[in-house]
């Protein structure tokens, strides 16, 4: 029986929003201008690192990114809970994976203080992505995230599937390389979180996807 697995941020929720709001916070905090969301947007998957590349031109070889981590995260844990929607389309797409029987599930790097609340947050009909989904992996729960494998393979031991049997669908290069390596079919989704200057064509997923519905087109 296939299992679909998706990465969380700009695949399932549009977290954007409370991402950027988070690191405008911290910009003016530190007497620089906020950016657009259009400015955003296409780093919000990338996570801390990203943002903070974006807002502070910095990584993790600076002297300073280790407090800048820590308190831009204590800033998103502020807010991360206001705006966070399903990405257009994917609410009927869960949906009919249920009506499908088609077991489902979250694989994300978001660190678990964030993922648990923000999953919760969100409603799929009555009831909370959370709990809906079959299982929920995050990138502190192993000890390498993505691009490694190691939560991949962890949610097929949750949700008692074969890698050969599994869908990893995600926005970035590094779902695609964890989803190869974890042995599973990969499906990039180019409606999320994708700068222009990227190139997901040359990521070498199993299959790209304008819309969440191309997706049921793609699964047995």
């Amino acid at each position: 029986m296939t299992v679909v697995l998706f990465d969380l941020d700009g695949t399932l929720v549009d977290t954007a929003y409370d991402l950027g709001l988070a690191l405008n916070m911290q910009l003016v905090r530190h007497g620089k201008p906020a950016l657009p969301h259009d400015a955003i947007w296409p780093v919000a998957s990338h996570g801390t690192r990203g943002l903070l590349a974006l807002g502070f031109a910095i990584d993790p070889s600076d002297s300073n990114y280790a407090a800048m981590q820590i308190e831009y995260l204590d800033l998103y844990q502020s807010v991360f809970t206001h705006h966070p929607q399903f990405m257009p389309g994917i609410a009927p797409m869960l949906e009919a994976l249920d009506a499908r029987g088609i077991k489902w599930g979250i694989v994300t790097n978001k660190p678990r203080r964030f993922s648990v609340d923000l999953t919760k947050a969100v409603k799929l009909g009555h009831q909370s992505l959370y709990q809906r989904s079959a299982c929920l992996l995050c990138g502190d729960d192993a000890p390498l995230p993505k691009p490694a494998p190691d939560t991949l393979l962890m949610a097929c031991q949750v949700t008692q599937s074969e890698p050969s049997d599994c869908v990893y669908v995600g926005d970035a290069e590094r779902d695609v390389v964890a989803g190869k390596a974890a042995g599973m079919k990969t499906v990039l989704a180019l409606f999320g979180y994708i700068a222009a200057t990227d190139q997901p064509h040359t990521w070498g997923a199993d299959v790209l996807i304008n819309t969440p519905n191309d997706l049921l087109a793609c699964l047995p």
